[in-house]
């Protein structure tokens, strides 16, 4: 026997050892009727038999099939047309008839089985009526019939309700889990770029400068390749806490990371922030992305001598603001700047480019989001 079919012997063991069997005790009434009988006659002991292990064999064919699967003509119609049968000549036969309710609300849309409950208690009065079973002994098996066909379908339904919920619940929680996921993806992906795309920059112009001053300025260009190494090495460590899901920046340490990328690039970087201005921490970690973002574009691609990052407040808003005197232009957006709109939009913020004489990069943050 391979694994597949090891698993599904034991489910199908499994949904055959259950509590639920006990409930056909409940057609052990339909011996009651040939064994009180005054006037027994030949067929209704094996009528009750027939009748005990048919409903045995669908009751079993229902536990195989599950509770979610829908058993309109497996289940459901073979109850009613036996207690359709059976009970003119044994009164106690209409226990199918709640059989048939039970099947109804597990399976069937809360209006379509109460439809099924009307219609088994109209069939269950008809064929009392039809009955061949004396006056009062017919009666005893319409009244606890028609009560407990409505008890036990509108429980089961009221149960297959609560394990639909429960359903819900699980798929709800697993699809936050799946896009809880996505997101930490998307986040790490960002970073990354955010991180490396600046690392990298800085460790590119520097090695140039480097391979450019050995022959006329060996102490400057060895200090250059100890630069390399640093920002290397803080990228490494970097790209680690991204991953782990830790990391933080700030504006101060994203002004000192600017200067010296700018530095190698022979680009003037003037600073104009309110030093009494404090953030929290997701939206100065935000804020500095972004700061790192549009100082690594100056550096790669703007060609300025001249970079201004200013960052002030008021009561409305946070603004930073990235100028230079590059030479400007109109390119679509790439990978970085679309990040960074997803960042701050995350913080109610919104994103300004202008391009015409240089580049400026405004960032502006609701109040309420960043202090």
């Amino acid at each position: 026997m391979n694994t597949d079919d090891a698993h599904a012997t034991k489910s199908v063991a499994a949904r055959l050892l259950t509590w639920d069997w006990i409930s056909l005790c409940y057609v052990l009434f339909v011996f009651a009727q040939p064994y009180f009988s005054p006037q027994q006659a030949w067929w209704e002991w094996p009528l009750a038999i027939a009748v005990c292990l048919a409903t045995v064999l669908l009751f079993a064919g229902t536990l195989l099939r599950g509770h979610y699967v829908r058993q309109t003509w497996t289940s459901l119609v073979p109850f009613t047309v036996i207690g359709a049968v059976a009970t003119p000549f044994n009164t106690h036969a209409s226990v199918l008839f709640i059989y048939a309710a039970a099947v109804a609300g597990k399976t069937l849309p809360s209006r379509t089985a109460s439809l099924w409950f009307a219609g088994l208690t109209v069939l269950n009065t008809v064929t009392t009526v039809v009955s061949r079973v004396p006056m009062p002994y017919r009666l005893w098996g319409l009244i606890s019939a028609s009560i407990f066909l409505w008890l036990v379908g509108l429980l089961e339904m009221r149960q297959r309700g609560r394990r639909q919920e429960r359903e819900n619940e699980r798929l709800r929680a697993a699809q936050a889990e799946l896009l809880a996921a996505i997101g930490e993806r998307e986040r790490i992906a960002r970073d990354l770029h955010d991180l490396l795309g600046h690392s990298l920059t800085a460790v590119v112009m520097r090695a140039q400068l480097t391979k450019e001053l050995v022959p006329v300025d060996p102490e400057r260009a060895r200090a250059e390749a100890e630069e390399i190494e640093r920002n290397a090495r803080e990228a490494l460590a970097a790209i680690r806490s991204t991953v782990s899901g830790w990391r933080r920046t700030n504006i101060r340490a994203e002004l000192e990371a600017a200067r010296r990328a700018l530095a190698g690039t022979d680009v003037t970087l003037r600073v104009a922030c309110d030093d009494n201005l404090i953030l929290v921490a997701a939206a100065e970690h935000e804020l500095g992305l972004a700061l790192r973002e549009a100082v690594t574009n100056v550096a790669r691609h703007a060609r300025a001598s001249m970079c201004h990052i200013g960052l002030d407040a008021d009561e409305e808003r946070v603004r930073l603001v990235i100028a230079d005197d590059g030479i400007g232009g109109t390119a679509p957006e790439g990978t970085g700047l679309n990040g960074l709109r997803e960042r701050i939009a995350k913080l109610g913020g919104v994103v300004q480019r202008t391009g015409s004489a240089g580049t400026t990069l405004t960032i502006t943050v609701p109040v309420e989001a960043a202090r």
